[in-house]
């Protein structure tokens, strides 16, 4: 057998053997361990949480009337302008002044009674309650830059995944909490 052939055979396992431990390194090894973040997004929700708030407030109202129609305040009004017209002239004259005067003392003693009655008021206090809402934000997740082997990629998480992300024997990245 030619030398040179027999060389070229031996070096030629010896290349294929190490070239297949090679392989089989890089098979065992996987590819990298890690990505690398390269940002940290975090993705946050508004949050309304309401609340009942209630305050004193002072209501001024108006006093129950008692008499509708200012009856006694007619009245009154009446018999006081009717001696008040009696007191006036002499003979019938005298007597169509006690009418007169009886009857405007009498709409006269309506309209005082009436402006008493309303002003007749009385206060109290009150709790009025309204319903209001506080806004806070609440982080949901993170949205992730990395690069894996060169290239760059997103991905949600929830929780900070830190510098790195870890990549598993199958080439892909593991997004569980640390410490699972």
């Amino acid at each position: 057998m030619n030398k040179s052939l027999l060389v070229g055979a031996v070096l030629g396992a010896i290349g294929v053997t190490a070239g297949g431990a090679f392989a089989t390194y890089s098979l065992v090894k996987g590819g990298p361990e890690s990505a690398q973040v390269l940002a940290v997004v975090p993705v946050k929700q508004q949050i309304k949480t309401p609340r009942e708030v209630c305050k004193d407030v002072t209501v001024t109202r108006q006093a129950p009337v008692k008499d509708q129609h200012q009856i006694v305040g007619s009245v009154i009004g009446a018999v006081a302008g009717g001696l008040l017209g009696n007191q006036i002239g002499g003979g019938s004259g005298k007597k169509i002044a006690t009418v007169a005067g009886a009857v405007g003392g009498g709409y006269a003693g309506n309209k005082v009674q009436e402006g008493m009655q309303n002003r007749d008021t009385y206060t109290t206090t009150q709790t009025r309650c309204n319903t209001v809402n506080d806004i806070s934000d609440k982080v949901v997740g993170y949205d992730v830059r990395y690069s894996l082997d060169g290239k760059e990629g997103k991905v949600r998480m929830d929780h900070e995944p830190g510098n790195e992300i870890p990549v598993g024997k199958d080439g892909r990245l593991i997004l569980g909490q640390s410490g699972q």
